[in-house]
């Protein structure tokens, strides 16, 4: 047996996060919903490499306002 284990230790942000669990059921799936709409999306290939190919390069100074 360990003397670093503690069998029994359940820290307060751990101990939280289950009583919020079962409070609350459908958490995780209202959580995967959110994420759904805000990151989970379609990404348009033809757009996006339309945007990558009209970049301006950067100047080595970016304040400098014309070029030399």
């Amino acid at each position: 047996m360990s003397l670093f284990r503690r069998p029994h230790y359940q820290s307060d942000i751990t101990g939280f996060i289950a009583e919020l669990k079962r409070n609350q059921p459908d958490l995780e799936d209202r959580q995967r919903h959110g994420r759904e709409m805000l990151w989970d999306k379609a990404v348009d290939r033809s757009a996006w490499n339309a945007y990558a190919q009209a970049r301006v390069a950067q100047q080595p100074y970016v304040y400098q306002t014309e070029s030399k």
